[in-house]
């Protein structure tokens, strides 16, 4: 059987494959009119862009995990 985070982690990459080369109408179009060095360069930036987000929210997951760990760990008997 195919566990949860298995199909999370799938689900995440193929999101980020297919964003990967996304563009919103106005990069494109001076992208198209600047060549492909510009081109390449607006790609990287809106990749970069796009990470920052999934870095931020997956670090405040693995510290949430963490302190819940920390917590589960020193709970006082009720």
């Amino acid at each position: 059987m195919i566990s949860c985070k298995k199909i999370t982690l799938t689900v995440l990459l193929i999101v980020i494959k297919l964003s990967a080369y996304s563009q919103c109408a106005m990069c494109k179009a001076v992208a198209e009119q600047s060549g492909t060095t510009a081109a390449k360069g607006i790609n990287s930036g809106i990749i970069y862009l796009m990470i920052v987000p999934y870095v931020l929210i997956g670090t405040a997951g693995i510290v949430g995990y963490f302190v819940y760990r920390h917590y589960k760990k020193n709970k006082l008997p009720e």
